[in-house]
């Protein structure tokens, strides 16, 4: 598991803290199975595909730099 091979005693700023490991795990979803992972992608990606601000951006990369 990759956040739980991270060195405890870590002298990185970033992980100080007792919460940065649980919020990774939290952020990762780490405590789902691969179909719960599956449904929460698609749901997420058929958000992504709804959302004003995803279309927004779309078409200012394909007026900017030509992507789409």
């Amino acid at each position: 598991k990759p956040c739980s091979s991270l060195p405890a005693g870590s002298q990185l700023p970033c992980f100080h803290g007792s919460s940065t490991i649980r919020n990774l795990k939290e952020r990762f979803h780490m405590n789902m199975t691969e179909e719960q992972l599956q449904l929460l992608i698609e749901q997420m990606v058929d958000g992504s595909m709804r959302s004003i601000t995803t279309k927004l951006y779309d078409g200012f990369q394909y007026l900017t730099n030509g992507i789409m």
